[in-house]
C-alpha cells in the first residue's frame, strides 16, 4: 500500500496560492482544471480554513482528499464580517450547485420581515421573497431573535394577523395587538398611519416616528382624548428605549458621502434612478423608473414603460429596451443625466443595461445593480460583488431605491392586468 501524500507534496502553484490567502473573513471557491467550481465555503479566516482543506491532500480514501486532489485554482471573495460571508456563501451555492456542496444544496434560507401589499397590510416572517408588491426587510440571521422582535413590534404597532378579515374581532383585539379594522373599530386611515410608523421604524427612521407621534399626541390632548394621547406617549417612550435597526443619527449628507465612497462614484449621488421590469411569464411586460433626489423619492419624476419590442420571457432584453428608450429620450431632449443608475437584478440585468448605455455613448455613466435575495451589489468594473453590512445606511438607501422601483412596476402591472380582465 502506498503512503498517502503530504501537504508538502502540493504543486508549487498551489503552495504559492495558499501563502497569498489573507487572514480575513470571506468566501472561497475551489475550481478544477476545467475551471468548474466544485466547492464553495465561508470562513472567519480564509487562510486557516483553506489550509485546513489541504491537510487531506493525497488521501484518496476520504471525501475531502478526493475533492482536494481535483483543485487547481482557488478564488476568494473577502467580506467585512463572517456573517456577510455566510450570506454570500448561501447565495453562491444555490446559484452554482457545486458538486461537493451536497449538504448545503437544501440548506434553509434566512428569514425576512414582509409588509404585505393589502388593503390592511400585515407584518409576516418569511423565508421566500416573491414579486407580489410586498415590502421586505432583512435578511435576518437569527430567526429566534427576529420572532422576539416581531412579538414586541406587534404590541407597539397593533396590526391584524388574520389572512382574511373576519366578520368580528378576534382574540388579538381583546389582548390589544389589533385595533379591530374588521369591525371598523379603527378607520383605514388610522390603520395605514400605524403601518407607516412601523415601516419608518424598520427602515431606521425613528426621528420621523417620534415627530409624528408628538404631533398626534398634542392633537389628542387638545381634543381631550387623553387615553389616545397616553398611548402615543407610551409608544414614544418605548421607541426611545429600544435600539433602532439602523443608525438614525447619521445625516443624509453623510450617508450620501459614504455611498459615494463605498462604490467609488465620481460624484455625490444626489440624483439616482432605478429601473425594474415586471411581467408574468412574459405577459403584459412593463418597466418602471423611480428617482431619488438627495436620498428621497421624487415621485413627480417617476416614469412607467410598456415593453413594446420583446416577445416572450426575456428580462434582459426588456431591461435593455426600457433603459435605452429612457436615456435616448433624455439625450434628445437635452435633459440632465443622473449621478447613478441602479438596476433591480443580478449581473445579467446589469450588463444588459450597461450594453444599452454604451450604445448611446454613456460609457461613463455610473451604474450598479442589486440582487433581490441576498442584497449583493454588482458593478460592471468589478468581478467580485460588493458586500455591504446589513446595518449600513448605504445598503438601506440603495435597498429603499430598489424596493420603490419594484413596487412601482408591480402596481403598474397589476393595473394593466385588471384592465385586461375587464376587457
Amino acid at each position: 500500500m502506498k503512503n498517502p501524500k503530504k501537504s508538502s507534496d502540493l504543486p508549487d502553484y498551489l503552495k504559492n496560492r495558499l501563502q497569498e490567502i489573507p487572514d480575513r473573513p470571506g468566501v472561497y471557491l475551489l475550481k478544477n482544471r476545467d475551471k468548474e467550481v466544485i466547492y464553495i465555503g465561508k470562513a472567519l479566516s480564509l487562510k486557516k480554513r483553506i489550509a485546513g482543506h489541504f491537510r487531506f491532500f493525497g488521501q484518496s480514501f476520504s471525501k475531502q482528499g478526493v475533492m482536494i486532489s481535483q483543485v487547481t485554482k482557488i478564488d476568494i471573495l473577502e467580506t467585512p464580517t463572517e456573517m456577510q460571508a455566510l450570506l454570500l456563501e448561501a447565495a453562491l451555492v444555490k446559484e452554482q450547485l457545486p458538486k461537493y456542496n451536497q449538504l448545503l444544496r437544501d440548506d434553509k434560507s434566512y428569514p425576512f420581515l414582509k409588509m404585505t401589499d393589502e388593503e390592511y397590510p400585515r407584518l409576516l416572517v418569511t423565508r421566500i421573497r416573491k414579486a407580489d408588491g410586498g415590502q421586505y426587510f432583512g435578511p435576518y440571521t437569527n430567526a429566534g431573535l427576529l420572532r422576539q422582535a416581531v412579538s414586541w413590534l406587534s404590541r407597539q404597532f397593533p396590526m391584524r394577523t388574520c389572512k382574511t378579515l373576519p366578520a368580528q374581532v378576534c382574540l388579538m383585539y381583546h389582548i390589544g395587538q389589533c385595533a379591530g379594522p374588521c369591525e371598523k373599530k379603527q378607520t383605514r386611515e388610522d390603520y395605514l398611519a400605524t403601518v407607516q410608523e412601523l415601516r419608518f421604524f424598520l427602515e431606521g427612521r425613528r426621528d420621523a416616528i417620534v415627530r409624528t407621534l408628538a404631533k398626534q399626541m398634542k392633537q389628542f390632548s387638545q381634543a381631550h382624548e387623553y387615553e389616545k394621547a397616553q398611548k402615543h406617549y407610551e409608544l414614544m417612550k418605548a421607541l426611545s428605549s429600544v435600539p433602532s435597526p439602523l443608525s438614525s443619527k447619521m445625516k443624509l449628507s453623510q450617508v450620501l458621502a459614504d455611498f459615494q465612497k463605498a462604490f467609488s462614484l465620481p460624484s455625490l449621488p444626489r440624483h439616482m434612478e432605478c429601473y425594474d421590469i415586471s411581467n408574468i411569464q412574459g405577459h403584459l411586460p412593463v418597466g418602471s423608473m423611480v428617482v431619488f433626489k438627495d436620498g428621497k423619492p421624487s415621485r413627480a419624476d417617476y416614469r412607467r414603460f410598456h415593453v413594446k419590442t420583446v416577445k416572450g420571457i426575456d428580462d434582459y432584453r426588456m431591461m435593455r429596451e426600457v433603459v435605452g428608450r429612457s436615456y435616448r429620450r433624455r439625450l434628445d431632449e437635452k435633459k440632465p443625466l443622473p449621478d447613478l443608475v441602479v438596476i433591480d437584478g443580478g449581473k445579467g440585468h446589469l450588463m444588459a443595461a450597461k450594453a444599452e448605455l454604451d450604445i448611446l455613448g454613456l460609457t461613463q455613466l455610473p451604474i450598479l445593480s442589486i440582487a433581490k435575495e441576498h442584497e449583493i451589489i454588482f458593478s460592471p468594473e468589478r468581478t467580485r460583488p460588493y458586500i455591504i453590512p446589513a446595518s449600513s445606511p448605504v445598503l438601506h438607501l440603495i435597498r429603499h431605491l430598489r424596493d420603490e422601483a419594484h413596487r412601482f412596476a408591480i402596481r403598474f402591472h397589476q393595473q394593466l392586468r385588471h384592465k385586461a380582465m375587464l376587457r
